[in-house]
């Protein structure tokens, strides 16, 4: 995996069936707390939330 500076790439994974839809760029410089947003799940059909994988 290519570091470009301070933004590493994430992988999002849903929080109510575990599937691994999204991968998104973080600034890893000036955040320590994890990544967490609402995304709509296929696996779920709904809009759930969406936090970083470990």
């Amino acid at each position: 995996m290519a570091k470009v500076g301070n933004r590493q790439r994430k992988t999002l994974v849903c929080s109510t069936c575990g599937e691994e839809n999204y991968r998104t760029e973080k600034n890893v410089k000036n955040t320590t707390d994890r990544l967490s947003l609402n995304k709509y799940c296929s696996r779920c059909h709904k809009h759930t939330e969406h936090k970083e994988k470990k």
